[in-house]
């Protein structure tokens, strides 16, 4: 049973998906994370595979990688199909982010609890009220539990619309109430999953920072410093 954007077989996903943005990281992901990952869809590019963990404390467990796309229509459209047509759990997007509170640094993992947006994707959910963006909390417990060491925040992030325009006195605003980084998907995945009461996490590593005169990630860097958050990610996978 395919969809527009999707062709996999029904039982081709696992009830968990790591998902990044960009369609050759998803490839890189599978290639390191996965022992025997088979190729289930590529639809309009966007690949997704499926195997099982290759090493470490869930080894030998079913677990899917698929991208995204970037912004929140895409990871929308995915994420709907993957809960509603392939029995997926569980969605754990893992992505960068620019740091936005200087209490975070380039190279932090940032969990994101909750998601502000500038879009309006999620306005109309629930008539006449705010919708509120949250992540699944035993996903995100189980990823903090995992952390061990490694710098990690949890708090809130901003999911925009927009990778170049900024509305005036906006970053000060985000600053003053506590916002640890800006991404452009979280939000509507968590209305995604709040929709078909399925499980949804952002683990986002931070590759620049909008507010600290501090070097951005090289490209290199983001490959080298991205295991910290797909540890993470795999554990709030099993949660």
């Amino acid at each position: 049973m395919s969809t527009p954007h999707n062709s996999a077989e029904p039982g081709d996903f696992a009830p968990a998906v790591l998902m990044p943005g960009d369609p050759k990281r998803a490839e890189r992901m599978a290639a390191s994370l996965l022992a025997d990952a088979r190729r289930v869809t590529e639809v309009r590019g966007i690949p997704g595979f499926t195997g099982t963990v290759a090493a470490g404390p869930y080894a030998g467990r079913d677990l899917s990688i698929m991208a995204s796309g970037m912004g929140m229509p895409s990871i929308t459209i995915y994420a709907t199909e993957l809960f509603r047509f392939y029995g997926v759990e569980r969605i754990i997007r893992v992505g960068t982010a620019g740091g936005i509170s200087p209490l975070v640094d380039v190279g932090d993992v940032v969990l994101g609890f909750g998601a502000h947006t500038t879009s309006s994707m999620n306005e109309l959910r629930i008539p006449g009220t705010h919708f509120a963006a949250v992540a699944d909390l035993r996903m995100a417990a189980a990823a903090l539990a995992a952390a061990g060491e490694r710098r990690v925040q949890a708090g809130t992030v901003i999911s925009s619309d927009h990778f170049y325009f900024s509305i005036p006195g906006q970053l000060d605003a985000m600053i003053r109430h506590g916002v640890l980084a800006v991404e452009m998907e979280a939000a509507a995945l968590y209305g995604v999953a709040a929709e078909f009461g399925k499980g949804a996490l952002a683990v986002l590593t931070i590759s620049d920072h909008l507010t600290k005169d501090t070097p951005d990630m090289t490209a290199d860097e983001r490959e080298s410093i991205f295991q910290g958050a797909l540890d993470l990610a795999v554990a709030a996978a099993f949660a």
